[in-house]
């Protein structure tokens, strides 16, 4: 099975996916693209399934009659992402034409705490 990566993803997910053939937006000439865009290059380009993490995508999108499935991830950041891999390789075993699925990570909380400087 053939998955883009999304630009919005970590690549660090990649090493995580060895059952499948992983490929970056970026990677492939992708990057920048918008949606649409994305979806129709990722299909002409033998993509078997999308994994982002917009999560607009499946209200912007007709995803009905597309060749591509669509994994969209709750959270992007990989600290988050990481304790999911397990549901997300669910997600992409599970994945059919044409079809949409969410993997609930949560999302990444904000803190109040002043960010350290450098002191140069």
């Amino acid at each position: 099975m053939r998955v883009l990566l999304d630009e919005n993803m970590p690549n660090q997910l990649r090493a995580y996916l060895g059952d499948y053939d992983v490929s970056t937006a970026v990677y492939v000439g992708f990057g920048g693209f918008k949606n649409g865009e994305l979806l129709r290059a990722a299909e002409d380009s033998g993509f078997d399934v999308l994994l982002t993490g917009d999560l607009s995508l499946e209200h912007q999108q007709n995803i009905s009659g597309r060749k591509i499935a669509i994994v969209s991830v709750s959270a992007n950041n990989w600290r988050i992402v990481e304790n999911h891999i397990p549901a997300i390789a669910r997600a992409l075993r599970n994945a059919q034409s044409g079809s949409f699925s969410r993997v609930d990570c949560g999302i990444q909380k904000a803190t109040n705490k002043p960010r350290k400087r450098a002191q140069y």
